[in-house]
């Protein structure tokens, strides 16, 4: 149910709220704060924002410029659970102060210049999206980096690595052994309870739950969370990450998105649902053909897979994002779909002849991924894919990974870099710059933040190249 800023105002007085927690997404797709007193919001605010100084966020603005504005959304505006004194946290976008234009590096500001292009195009005017983001948690984490030295550490009373350490009481032996964590039930999943803790925590902020489950890798759950349109489904994976993290750090655990943290398992993913709508019909139903798929949606399905290449520079932006993309570990590489095969890039899910609840899946992107500029650039894809009619090919149902070396050579794949993703970008950008949704500035200046990274790798040996070529 929508609320205005009056309706914000009155709760704030009638619940006794004492301060305002505003919070914002950066460009890497990490919440920044700023809490104020209750009585600095005002119904103006909610039009003309709270100043702050932009040139502190990193990939934003420069000192001499610094001056931004962020606009609380009254939409958003939930009682923060993991406050002393009772705070009221709400989203916001951000403006530039003088002229109150949206700014064009806010990446919740992408989103919606994303769906008013979709709107502007005629096709649809709704955009429903799924995400199912897999996270990590961990009982210690160690890692360091230096001129001299590199470690990490990660652990888990789960773990298989630890049938023979000693514990104190004894050792019980219940681990997961390797690729066997899909579904085990207690003893030997450990975290039924705080799961479901983050799940119910999820649904008391307003975001609406279904399911919660230990996943495949060690020590790696989900949350399952209802689709909803782009800005709210990418506000949903900024609340679901918050709560994940900090309800871990209330049992003394730690939670971590990143994709491939654990040798040798499965890393994680986040799969994304997708589907269009016009005027409350769904457009991507089509009875008796391949998976009951329009051609709407196959169009859809051929600019995801067309520009894929270069639109994973945002929906795997991070160097380790790639260590997860291998054959063998569940991770789709080749750029194909399916109506069921889980090694294809886009899944078709099995819904019967209910069309309202046809949709696509796109498995390859992973929770590193700024939520708002993810969903904005597959969007963008699909709709340069129904524009001009690009066709995705046939439907692929065999095991992709057991497809012999000349079988694989005719598919495409995703790069095999962040690197490789940002040249792709680099090539392959018009598709984003429609309607002056993704600036040339913006994508300018993404390519040469993210590449920082991949120079920073770059330059670092490595441990395990200690084990292979120290005593070569």
């Amino acid at each position: 149910m929508s609320k205005s800023p009056l309706d914000v105002i009155k709760f704030i007085k009638d619940e006794a709220i004492e301060l305002i927690d505003l919070k914002f997404t950066d460009l890497y797709g990490k919440w920044q704060h700023l809490t104020v007193c209750s009585d600095l919001i005002e119904e103006s605010s909610f039009n003309e924002g709270l100043a702050f100084d932009g040139s502190s966020i990193r990939g934003w603005k420069s000192i001499n410029d610094s001056d931004m504005a962020m606009v609380p959304d009254s939409n958003t505006a939930w009682v923060d659970p993991f406050y002393r004194h009772k705070t009221l946290s709400i989203i916001c976008s951000i403006q530039e102060p003088r002229t109150n234009e949206p700014y064009s590096r806010c990446p919740r500001t992408i989103g919606k210049k994303a769906l008013n292009y979709l709107i502007s195009t005629d096709l649809a005017d709704k955009a429903y999206f799924g995400p199912e983001p897999e996270f990590f948690v961990f009982e210690d984490v160690r890692y360091h980096s230096s001129s001299s030295s590199g470690f990490y550490s990660i652990d888990s009373i789960e773990s298989p690595w630890n049938t023979a350490r000693l514990e104190e009481g004894g050792n019980l032996a219940n681990k997961i052994q390797l690729k066997q964590g899909y579904f085990p039930v207690s003893p030997n999943d450990t975290l039924q309870d705080i799961r479901s803790e983050m799940l119910l925590t999820l649904g008391s902020l307003g975001v609406q739950i279904e399911k919660q489950h230990h996943e495949v890798a060690t020590s790696q759950h989900e949350l399952g969370i209802k689709f909803a349109e782009l800005i709210t489904a990418a506000d949903n994976v900024m609340i679901y990450k918050y709560v994940v993290r900090n309800i871990a750090k209330k049992y003394r655990k730690t939670a971590t998105f990143m994709p491939k943290p654990v040798f040798n398992d499965n890393g994680s993913g986040m799969h994304v649902h997708q589907s269009l709508w016009k005027a409350d019909q769904p457009l991507f139903f089509g009875e008796g053909t391949y998976a009951n798929l329009s051609q709407t949606a196959r169009w859809y399905i051929g600019g995801l897979l067309k520009h894929a290449p270069s639109f994973a520079a945002f929906t795997n932006p991070s160097t380790n994002s790639y260590k997860r993309l291998v054959p063998g570990f569940e991770a789709p590489v080749n750029l194909v779909y399916s109506q069921g095969n889980r090694s294809a890039a886009v899944r078709i899910p099995l819904t019967g002849l209910n069309p309202k609840a046809k949709r696509l899946e796109f498995r390859s992107s992973d929770a590193l991924a700024n939520p708002y500029l993810a969903f904005s650039a597959m969007l963008m894809a699909g709709i340069d894919g129904i524009k001009n009619q690009i066709e995705p090919g046939q439907g692929y149902d065999m095991d992709l990974f057991e497809l012999s070396s000349e079988e694989l050579s005719k598919i495409s794949t995703l790069p095999f870099s962040l690197d490789g993703a940002l040249k792709a970008l680099k090539l392959d950008k018009e598709y984003l710059i429609e309607g002056d949704v993704f600036t040339e500035d913006f994508i300018d200046n993404w390519i040469a933040l993210k590449y920082e990274e991949v120079q920073q790798l770059r330059q670092r040996p490595h441990p395990h190249e200690f084990s292979m070529y120290f005593d070569a």
